[in-house]
This record gives C-alpha cells, structure tokens and sequence, in this order.
C-alpha cells in the first residue's frame, strides 16, 4: 500500500534573476505547489528545504507566514533535494503529520564552483580556471568510461543535443536555444573529451513540491502522484568518485546504482517499468555513465540506444525531457524537485509540447553529488 502521495508541485524558472533572492524564488515556488494542492500555507504541517548558497532556506517563512511549523534545512551536495524529498517523505511514515512540503533554492555566481582553499587545501585560481569537480573529475570519469565500453564524442554531443532540443520546448529553462551535434562538438574544450556544450551552469531557481499520506490524497486531487520510493545512499569504499585519487582494481558499485537498486526494491518495480526518467547530467557524459548505472542499459549499449533517438521525448525510454541540468542549468537544492516537478507534469499529461506519447504510469529520477552521494526517487500513478 502507498504511503505517500505527491498532490503539489511548484517551479521557480531556473536561469539569472538579479535583484531577486534565492528566498523569494523559494517562495514563489512554494505558492505555486500550494496553490496546485489547493490548500494554503496554514494547511502544512511541516517543511524541510535544501540549499548550497542560503545558510537558513527556512527563512522562507517570513514569506509564506509565520505560523510556528517545525522546518529543518537540509544540504547533501547536488543530492540536496533528494534528500529533503527522502526526509519529507519518512516524516509522514512516521504518521505524527499529515501534511508536508519540500522546498529546493539556491542562487550561484556563473561559471564553475571554485574550490575553498581550506576544505580542499589548493587556491582559489583552481576552481577559477575550471579545474574543479565538474571539469576535471567528470571529464577524467567519462574518459575512462569511454575506454572502457567503446563510447565516443558523437554520443555525448547527441546526449546535449536531445536536452537542448527538450529545453527549447520548455518555458522554465535556462537555456531555450537548439545546438546542433556539430556546434556542440566544435564549442570549446574545457576538459576533453568534453566541450564547453556539453556542460551545464550553475544558476539560480528553486522547486517544490507538496506531500501528504496517501489515504487523504482524493481530498485534495482527483489524480494524486504515488511516490513509491525516495532513497539517498553513499559511496563504498573502492567506488571511483570525486576526490578518488585512483581508479581501483576491484571496482565497488556506484551510490547512484546502491540507491537505484534499493528505490527499485522498495518501489515493487524495475527499469522495464519506467516510461520516464530523469538522470543528473551534470554534463552529457553523466547521463550517459547514469543511464547504466540506473539499469536502463548495459554498459556500452548507450551508442546504439542515442543513435536509434530511444532516448527523445517520442522514444522507447525518455529522458530528461525537460532539458534536464544541461539546459536549466543547477541550482543546487532545487535541481532535484525540478526532476520531480517534470515527472508529476509528464504523468499527468500535462507537460505541453514537451509531453511523452502514450499514457505514462511511472518515472524516475537521480541525483548524483559529490563527494560521492546519489538520490533516487520513483512515482507512478
């Protein structure tokens, strides 16, 4: 029996909003999953929120009303939200409320994150001339990837060029402009093999989503979306995750295939079950490193999958279908919520021209964040 039941969401649009804080974009996102649930702030009974950049995201109250709730603030790198989702969610298991609400935001300078010469021991130019976690350790990741089951450059810039294509369809995104597989490959290297194309921005935007116990759902919507399962895990030891300083010889399953295998698990489901997914595609050889990990193909099977297009809105098995990180860009706490947003739009066949063919029952969606810390979540109808 299904414990939970999403019956709101709300979107903040991600790109560059100078003069508004990541709070108000929280807010804004609140009421709009409010005003989708039909309730009002008084109705929520509890509230967690994920965010990098704000020190106290549940400052959001002083705009949503001042009414006493508990709300805890949450950060777990890129897999912020899902983890604000996974402790929204158990919180209602617990069945002391009823009622609750998980809010991602977050408001990045451009370019890539710079490395904090204390944490990381190295200066500030490092993370300044992008030799950080997303330039370095992803490309060296898809590197190795590449050499090991036969992918090459045209695949990511295919994997670029489908979310481009699917950001150009949505209102919300960052980045709304088509680039052909040719322009991706021929933009700048930043760290090979992947191009300056191939990456997403961090930026600024923030999501939300309102839960509530499933046996009260049809109060609020005819049509409620079940989250079926939300797991956060961690890396093993002999992983190859950011900051590994090798490669092991006895590789240790990812977090992200841990979390996949145990949302699958408690979800009753399988990858054969999935009609949409989300994937962190931090840059496009994440979500094609991911799409394996999450059982969606073998390893190697991803050149054949993108060049068959089984991975567009129309194909076999959509993904990101809003443009996912690489054309709405990462703000980090609501990146995952954003996931979530789309998949509820997607099941309810209300996401417009971006909207899967047929009658989708179950998504899926991932984070990965670094140092090594994947979140899964899994809905259906």
């Amino acid at each position: 029996m299904d414990d939970v039941a999403i019956i709101g969401v709300g979107l903040h649009p991600f790109g560059r909003f100078p003069g508004t804080s990541a709070i108000e974009m929280g807010a804004k996102a609140a009421r709009l999953a409010l005003t989708d649930a039909g309730i009002t702030w008084k109705d929520v009974q509890f509230a967690f929120a994920g965010s990098y950049e704000v020190d106290n995201p549940d400052a959001v109250v002083n705009f949503l009303g001042l009414t006493g709730l508990p709300f805890t603030d949450v950060y777990n790198g890129c897999a912020t939200a899902a983890s604000a989702l996974s402790q929204a969610a158990n919180t209602i298991k617990l069945g002391e409320y009823d009622i609750g609400m998980a809010i991602g935001m977050d408001k990045h300078l451009p370019g890539a994150f710079a490395a904090d010469p204390v944490q990381y021991g190295v200066p500030s130019w490092y993370g300044e001339t992008g030799l950080f976690l997303t330039p370095k350790f992803f490309a060296m990741k898809i590197q190795r990837y590449m050499y090991d089951f036969d992918i090459t450059p045209p695949t990511l810039a295919r994997v670029a060029a489908k979310n481009y294509r699917n950001g150009a369809r949505n209102p919300n995104a960052f980045r709304r402009q088509e680039l052909s597989e040719e322009a991706i490959l021929q933009s700048p290297m930043v760290n090979d093999p992947l191009t300056q194309y191939m990456f997403c921005s961090p930026n600024e935007g923030a999501a939300a989503v309102v839960l509530c116990r499933a046996e009260i759902a049809h109060q609020f919507t005819a049509a409620p979306i079940y989250l079926k399962a939300s797991v956060v895990r961690t890396r093993r030891l002999g992983a190859f995750e950011v900051h590994s300083p090798w490669v092991p010889p006895e590789r240790a399953d990812s977090p992200t295939v841990d979390a996949s295998r145990a949302a699958y698990e408690i979800a009753g489901l399988g990858p054969e079950d999935v009609d949409v997914v989300q994937l962190q595609d931090t840059d496009a050889g994440a979500e094609v490193i991911h799409m394996a990990e999450n059982g969606f193909c073998k390893d190697g099977e991803q050149e054949a999958l993108l060049s068959a297009r089984g991975t567009e809105i129309g194909g076999s098995l959509p993904i990101n279908t809003d443009g996912g990180l690489i054309s709405n860009g990462e703000p980090i706490g609501a990146s995952g919520l954003r996931q979530i947003h789309e998949l509820v739009l997607q099941l309810r066949r209300a996401a417009g021209d971006r909207q899967v063919p047929g009658t989708p029952r179950v998504g899926y969606s991932q984070l990965y964040g670094a140092p090594g810390t994947a979140g899964v979540a899994i809905v259906s109808t």
